[in-house]
């Protein structure tokens, strides 16, 4: 009797709990619920963007948002949040992002449109966007896809994504932050060793176990993306009907892969999202190549794409704006720059946004350019015919015979840009592009630099403050193969030069700089056929500066410290390739591999790749007023 007494009671007991159970799945919104993707049908992975997304609404599950932490600034309220992403593979996954908008929308009638900021590798959600946003009538947020996110009080490193990661939550760093759950949409680093965060591949934290789009990083974070688009326009103070999206290099992808959403109606991808066309896997390529995406893309976009940018390549800008649907669209390319740029070109986000969102601003028409091959002294010429609806400041055109469809990445980086400047005829600006070498292809833009009415502030790539006075716009890059240059009858038309910068009148067109408060400039001069070095020569410059300090010439890693006495005479400097040390103190080899050229004041030496060591400082602080640059050339070696 016992033992069937003790059988029965564990039976009841058995019921209750499951009992129990089930009430307690039905109460939750995400117990016992699907995925929020479908499976696989017969593990046959999406063969284009429109099977990707499919099965996918953005809009179907709960937000369920928690609020990790509230402040006010400037007026501004701002939020650490973390809402709903979706259920894979069984598990729940959770977004966190900094948002942020205008006290006063609590208690004004009219809503805001709102944006949505994506960050590139390496970097955090940051309050400033959103700050910045915010300050000019925006509500912002900047989503932390990597689970990185950069607030007062509340800092989240790959230090502290680490302790989320092992739950260490006695630790004081502990944050709570982005959790992939089963899948793993976290990079540099990823959450698994192995995630190569473009794969297609399948391994144990991807959700499909076939070669699936649906297993890549970057189709994980334009989902996320997506959901952030939900919360964006589920906000109280939002107008749901007004919504952008911008972010820089892998949030320029993944900008592109957002803007496809219908609810998108202004995009502005910098240094991403135009070029990701050759991946060696098929699926890969026809599915979250960029071209797929862009064909997609209706509304209004503006690409940012500096003309040495390694990750969103100039050439791939015409490809990229045939492919895409809109006929609503801006590029602006800064000459020389590799994926970072100076404020006259970061302020076409905002300016873009403010257009479409605000109806607040209008652009420029994009700069008309017409290449004549055919001239009279065998000379390339270009013809610009800019918009005038706003005052110009200036027209530059830049031109290369450095450029190919197959180059590497260094090459683009350091890639030589010849200025030339235009004269006005008429309602156009003409120039000649006189050529060193004719056997290899022309790429020629325009830049036209418009006047604004007042100043305009935000942030930039790195979240760095920026006012501009000025905003660029560029033409689409003319390329022009060597085949038809030598058919049209063109012809070289400059020597080899000695002078490599007699620093007069437009010289800082062929050089450049990222800091508008520092003299230091660069230039991808010496990797131009007309500048390179002859056999037996030393690099000599003239220079004066009015107190005593030391000067550094960089050549790639290499640096030369110069001492110079200040007062008022000049002062001639010749140094041989031994004269230039790198971090380990080895001597340059010689002159004829040297890509990128740097005057300045100090510099951080850092170790080769693969050898080990601190950063070494040459140079230091400069004293007085900036150095009075007079020529560099070439000059006979003496030795």
């Amino acid at each position: 009797m016992t033992r069937l007494y003790l059988a029965h009671q564990l039976c009841n007991h058995t019921i209750v709990l499951f009992a129990f159970s089930i009430l307690w799945q039905l109460a939750s919104p995400y117990a016992m619920a699907a995925d929020t993707l479908p499976a696989l049908k017969n593990d046959v992975a999406p063969q284009s963007v429109l099977e990707m997304w499919e099965g996918f609404d953005p809009r179907a599950e709960a937000l369920d948002v928690e609020i990790l932490k509230e402040w006010e600034q400037d007026e501004i309220i701002l939020r650490v949040v973390r809402f709903h992403i979706g259920i894979f593979k069984g598990a729940k996954a959770k977004l966190a992002a900094v948002y942020g908008f205008p006290k006063s929308a609590d208690d004004a009638n009219e809503k805001l449109p709102g944006l949505l900021q994506i960050h590139g590798g390496g970097q955090y959600a940051d309050y400033k966007a959103c700050l910045a946003g915010a300050k000019r009538g925006y509500a912002v947020v900047s989503i932390a896809w990597a689970g990185r996110i950069s607030a007062p009080e509340y800092r989240v490193s790959p230090n502290e994504v680490q302790l989320f990661w092992d739950s260490k939550q006695d630790d004081p760093n502990y944050r709570v932050t982005t959790d992939w759950g089963a899948v793993d949409g976290y990079h540099a680093p990823s959450r698994n060793a192995g995630n190569q965060f473009p794969s297609a591949k399948a391994a144990d934290w991807t959700l499909d176990s076939v070669e699936s789009p649906r297993n890549s990083g970057w189709f994980l974070c334009a989902l996320a993306a997506r959901r952030a688009l939900t919360f964006l326009e589920r906000q109280p103070e939002v107008d749901p009907n007004r919504l952008g999206v911008y972010g820089h290099s892998m949030g320029g992808k993944l900008t592109v892969m957002t803007a496809i959403d219908p609810r998108v109606k202004a995009a502005a991808p910098s240094c991403g999202g135009i070029s990701d066309r050759d991946n060696k896997s098929q699926l890969f390529a026809q599915t979250i190549g960029d071209g797929n995406s862009l064909k997609r893309i209706s509304c209004p976009i503006i690409f940012l794409s500096p003309s040495n940018d390694f990750h969103g390549r100039i050439d791939d800008l015409p490809a990229s704006v045939a492919e895409i649907k809109s006929k609503q669209w801006r590029v602006t390319c800064s000459p020389h720059h590799n994926h970072q740029d100076t404020p006259e070109y970061e302020v076409a986000t905002m300016l873009w946004m403010d257009q479409h969102l605000k109806a607040s601003f209008r652009f420029p028409q994009t700069p008309e350019t017409k290449l004549q091959l055919k001239t009279e002294k065998g000379t390339p010429r270009i013809v610009v015919v800019p918009d005038n609806s706003r005052k110009i400041a200036s027209v530059d055109v830049f031109y290369t015979t450095q450029g190919s469809d197959d180059e590497s990445m260094q090459d683009t980086m350091t890639r030589f840009w010849q200025h030339a400047k235009p004269t006005p005829v008429g309602d156009a600006w003409q120039a000649d592009l006189p050529l060193t070498e004719t056997d290899k292809p022309l790429w020629v833009f325009a830049n036209v630099l418009c006047e604004l009415d007042e100043p305009v502030s935000g942030v930039g790539y790195y979240y760095g403050d920026y006012t501009s006075n000025t905003l660029n716009l560029s033409s689409l890059i003319a390329k022009v193969s060597a085949a038809d240059l030598a058919k049209a009858g063109v012809r070289a038309a400059i020597e080899p030069s000695l002078v490599i910068e007699d620093f007069q009148e437009d010289w800082k067109k062929e050089w450049f700089s990222y800091r508008a408060n520092d003299w230091s400039q660069s230039t991808h001069k010496l990797h131009a056929a007309q500048f390179k070095a002859p056999k037996d020569v030393k690099l000599s410059l003239t220079l004066q500066a009015d107190e005593p300090n030391k000067f550094i010439i960089l050549l790639d890693e290499y640096a030369a410290e110069l001492n110079l006495p200040g007062g008022a005479a000049e002062r001639e400097f010749s140094l041989a390739p031994s004269d230039f040390k790198n971090h380990a103190g080895e001597p340059l080899p010689s002159w004829q591999q040297v890509r990128r050229l740097k005057l300045t004041h100090s510099e951080r030496l850092r170790p080769a790749r693969g050898q080990t060591g601190q950063p070494k400082l040459v140079g230091g602080n400069w004293k007085g007023s900036p150095p009075q640059l007079k020529l560099l050339r070439w000059s006979e070696s003496k030795d």
